[in-house]
């Protein structure tokens, strides 16, 4: 019984508990924002609303839980305070517009024990959407006869915004025969009809562009825009109208059948088959007039139907109606006099008596290429006749005898710009009217070798890419000759030019019939970088005329070379060995890789990486000088060697490069205190090893020469207990390449320590010691004199005897 007691027990705690956390649960802690708060804007302060401490913010790990699709708010758990994480907008949040009232629920949870605090934000709206149609144009088509005060409705503007900032009012654009009404739907929408207030007259105005506007009640208010286009349509209230009420026409006898006497012309206002307008005679015109002349009813024109003839009639009266094609047709009249004249009836006549063609294009001026001759049946200035041609021609007529002309040629001939003439000879009378006559012939001109051949350009450059093979064409150097047939024929040349004992025929040929210039041989754009010839077009005339061009072939360079390592000097597949103090200061210059590259400017550029690094927080690497220097000084943990493999990477496509493998090993200083002395001295990047050697050797006999004067000095002096401690250098092996990598001699490195410290106002001084190949090396302010160094203060250092590494 006891157990069972126990357990029930157990039950009644745990339905307290539950009980406890439903009631604090269904507690609703009630909020009111505005939409669109900015980010990080403070809501409330969760802690003292709920009335929790601070720190049990952090220490039960109080969480929000947003129910919606975005997590727009956040707790700050050092103070409490709920803000906003992402802008709200109401309108997303809530789209319906039945919905009153936008609420955003979120759920905030305590653990340890679990406690949950419901928290509601009720997201108020502002007016921050404008009101917008569902179209932005809306067309309407109103007849014109539509009587005033008909309505049409139009589209309404829609506002996501809700209660005062929806659409409240309309206005319409200002116009003299519309107005509009508005209407309150039963959801409170606003709708908007257009009113007709004056009568439509499609003659008048074909359309109506009109605005309307729709405006919200917020504050600011907010509005849009939409255009109403109101078409016209027509009806038949426009009777046809000619352009003039009567016509006189002149008509000369013996007019052609089918000539046009006039054109009528009837115009209707109104559009449509309203006014398409038919034509027709009236009953008031003749039979005789009608047999005469034709009408066409669709365009008006009046043409002759018979042979007129003066002396049987000389005036026709007619009377015209123009109909329109409406139900309910309209029509107008017109009245049309046409007066006969007599006329000039025989037409002058134009013969050829002798013509030459073809001639050269350089005939000389003057020369006679036809004889015509000229008559006219009529009698009086009825038989009178003039003769000409066209004054743009480069000939000219010119009278020999009675009615006979000779055709002279005026002016110079060119067969590439004409290569013949059409000529018109025009002869006409002097009736009233005048009649006339011509006649055309032929002038073909035959080519002479008159125009040298011409290239598009005076110079062309060609790019060629090196390594080309043998044999690809460059290019095509076409010349143009505007003359004719074997005056017209090119052949092509390479004018012979020696480069270096190299004939240019050896280096480059051209086809001589088409112009297409080859490459004969591979080019490196290392050993040529340019040629310049000429090239000749020779035609086949007689005797024949010839120009040239000039060629400048430009050789372009291909990423063909790989980066050469010249420093650190290194046999092929070795390493680079170097040994460096493991008191080494941070940022010292351990070694510099130098690689050169044979290609242009562009590909030839050198970049500098690790390819490998033993400890990457140790050594850093200039990726444009290719220096290496110690990031940190070194510790106990760090290795006794180290290998950097350095890779030299050139800018071609796709890039080339080349590696280096240098070996550090450091090695411990009987020193307590020292100071590197850096390598002030430039580094070439075209270094040549005999100059450094030479260099070097030079540098070595004249050190020699100022340390053996000084150390005599030196050992006369007497020491000095207050003499300051001396500066001195800690260097690698004697034979070994120096620090920065550059593949010079020890004496040189020697030189350079002496410029550095000597700059600084030190006196640099390198003693022997009895023992093996050891020297003090020793850096003096100059204000203490020589007298004052002591060789207690100086560090010895052991450098190695072996000569391989600076005798190669």
């Amino acid at each position: 019984m006891e157990p069972k007691a126990l357990l029930w027990l157990r039950y009644v705690a745990i339905f307290v508990f539950l009980s406890a956390v439903f009631q604090m649960a269904s507690a609703v802690t009630h909020y009111t924002i505005p939409e669109e708060m900015d980010e990080g804007s403070v809501v409330a302060n969760l802690a003292s609303d709920l009335g929790l401490d601070l720190e049990s913010l952090s220490k039960r790990k109080m969480r929000l839980d947003v129910v919606a699709s975005k997590k727009y708010l956040d707790v700050n758990k050092d103070t409490g305070e709920l803000y906003i994480l992402e802008r709200i907008d109401r309108e997303n949040l809530c789209p319906s517009k039945s919905v009153t009232t936008c609420v955003l629920k979120v759920d905030a949870t305590l653990e340890n024990p679990i406690r949950m605090f419901n928290i509601e934000l009720e997201i108020m709206d502002i007016n921050d959407n404008a009101p917008r149609f569902r179209r932005d144009t809306m067309h309407l088509d109103i007849s014109e006869a539509t009587a005033i005060g008909e309505r049409f409705s139009l589209t309404n503007a829609v506002d996501p915004d809700t209660g005062s900032n929806s659409v409240k009012t309309y206005y319409l654009s200002e116009s003299d025969h519309f107005n509009i009404a508005i209407q309150t739907g039963r959801d409170g929408s606003k709708f908007a009809d257009l009113i007709l207030k004056k009568s439509l007259d499609r003659e008048e105005q074909a359309s109506h562009n009109l605005i309307l506007t729709a405006v919200d009640g917020g504050v600011p208010a907010r509005s849009g825009t939409a255009s109403i286009i109101v078409r016209v349509l027509d009806t038949n209230d426009n009777a046809p109208q000619f352009d003039k009420d009567s016509y006189t026409i002149n008509l000369t006898e013996n007019s052609p059948i089918g000539s046009l006497v006039v054109k009528l012309n009837a115009t209707d206002k109104d559009e449509g088959s309203n006014s398409d307008l038919f034509y027709s005679f009236s009953l008031y015109t003749s039979e005789k007039t009608q047999q005469t002349f034709s009408l066409n009813p669709n365009n008006g024109e009046i043409r002759v139907k018979e042979m007129i003839n003066y002396e049987d009639f000389r005036i026709y009266d007619m009377e015209i109606i123009a109909t329109d094609k409406a139900a309910n047709s309209l029509s107008g009249k017109c009245k049309v006099k046409i007066l006969i004249t007599d006329m000039n009836d025989n037409h002058p006549e134009i013969s050829i008596k002798s013509f030459s063609s073809p001639v050269k294009e350089d005939v000389p001026v003057n020369t006679v290429i036809a004889v015509v001759s000229v008559s006219d049946k009529d009698s009086g200035e009825n038989g009178q006749v003039d003769i000409h041609i066209s004054d743009d021609l480069p000939f000219a007529l010119k009278e020999s005898s009675d009615n006979y002309y000779e055709l002279l040629i005026s002016e110079p001939l060119d067969r590439e710009k004409v290569p013949e003439y059409d000529i018109t000879i025009t002869v006409t009378d002097r009736g009233n009217p005048p009649l006339s006559d011509n006649e055309t012939i032929t002038l073909e001109l035959l080519d002479v070798n008159d125009n040298v051949p011409q290239f598009p350009q005076t110079f062309y450059t060609i790019p060629v890419m090196e390594n080309n093979a043998p044999g690809a064409s460059l290019s095509s150097l076409t010349a143009i000759d505007p003359d004719l047939h074997e005056n017209q024929y090119l052949v092509y040349f390479i004018i012979e030019r020696e480069i270096v004992n190299t004939s240019m025929s050896m280096l480059f040929s051209i086809n001589p019939e088409n112009g297409n210039l080859y490459a004969l041989k591979t080019f490196d754009y290392e050993i040529e970088k340019e040629f310049l010839f000429h090239i000749e077009a020779r035609d086949s005339g007689v005797p024949p005329l010839s120009s040239n061009v000039t060629v400048h072939i430009i050789i372009m360079d291909q990423n063909d070379n790989t980066p050469l390592i010249v420093s650190p000097w290194r046999a092929h597949g070795s390493e680079v060995k170097e040994k460096i103090p493991r008191s080494t200061d941070k940022g010292t210059l351990i070694a510099k890789v130098i690689a050169i590259d044979s290609d242009s400017v562009h590909n030839s550029r050198i970049t500098y990486q690790f390819l490998q690094n033993t400890d990457a927080t140790l050594f850093s690497l200039d990726q444009y000088n290719g220096e290496i220097r110690t990031m940190r000084m070194f510790s106990y943990r760090d290795s006794r060697d180290q290998r950097l493999v350095v890779i030299a990477k050139d800018n071609g496509e796709p890039a080339l490069s080349a590696t280096v493998t240098i070996k550090l090993s450091t090695v411990e200083t009987a020193l307590k205190t020292y100071t590197e002395v850096p390598l002030e001295y430039d580094i070439f990047s075209d270094l040549n090893l005999y100059l450094v050697i030479g260099l070097g050797s030079v540098s070595f006999l004249l050190l020699i020469t100022i340390l053996v004067t000084i150390v005599l000095k030196c050992q006369k002096a007497k020491p000095s207990k207050a003499a300051p401690s001396c500066r001195n250098s800690v260097i690698s092996e004697r034979n070994s390449t120096i620090a920065d990598s550059t593949l010079v001699s020890n004496d040189a490195y020697w030189y350079s320590l002496f410029l550095a410290e000597t700059r600084k106002g030190k006196l640099v001084v390198r003693q022997p010691v009895s023992k093996g190949a050891r020297y003090i090396v020793s850096s003096i302010p100059r204000s203490t004199g020589l007298t004052e160094t002591s060789d207690s203060a100086a560090s010895t250092l052991q450098a190695s005897t072996t000569t391989s590494s600076s005798s190669t």
